[in-house]
């Protein structure tokens, strides 16, 4: 006769208290896009205006409908500021956010808007592990902006998983 035993699996990291915050949920949902200017150079060095106006007036500005969209140059060349705002004006009735720079740029400009709008009295007092990895990449820029936010109201910051953190900040008694 074989006697079983059985044990209870206690789960530590869920009776801890922690809070996990994922900052890739608060990533606004949507396609981005780069606007590259290059692409309107003459030769790669000019922008020529009357060619320029005449593609703005021509483009299917309405592919970039509900994107999020990117403007930049990255040929080493001088495009007028004018040239920027002519792009900007033609995808505003579009897009849903169009911002100067690159992707990068975009992100980091997406995710202040989104935590600006967090209610960080939830995490009042908490004990706060902000997630470190997961399947959409936050720019640093995010960690940086939610912890300086959560820094004000928190009982501890965490960096990591619940299982394996690193301490960050803790409030002293």
């Amino acid at each position: 006769m074989i006697m079983e035993i059985q044990e209870t699996i206690v789960n530590k990291v869920a009776q801890s208290g922690l809070v996990t915050v994922d900052l890739a949920h608060f990533a606004p949902q949507g396609d981005r896009v780069l606007y590259d200017i290059k692409d309107n150079l003459f030769h790669g060095l000019i922008l020529r205006e009357k060619d320029f106006r005449e593609f703005v007036k021509t483009h299917d500005w309405a592919q970039y409908t509900g994107k999020y969209v990117a403007i930049t140059c990255t040929a080493d060349a001088i495009v007028p500021t004018w040239a920027y705002m002519l792009l900007a004006n033609r995808l505003a009735p579009y897009a849903e956010e169009v911002v100067f720079g690159d992707l990068a740029t975009m992100e980091t400009l997406l995710y202040e808007r989104a935590l600006a709008h967090v209610d960080m009295e939830v995490y009042r007092d908490q004990r706060v592990v902000v997630k470190g990895c997961g399947d959409i990449e936050v720019p640093e820029s995010a960690f940086v902006k939610f912890t300086a936010m959560l820094s004000k109201v928190a009982k501890s910051i965490m960096y990591g998983e619940p299982c394996s953190t690193v301490p960050v900040f803790k409030r002293k008694a």
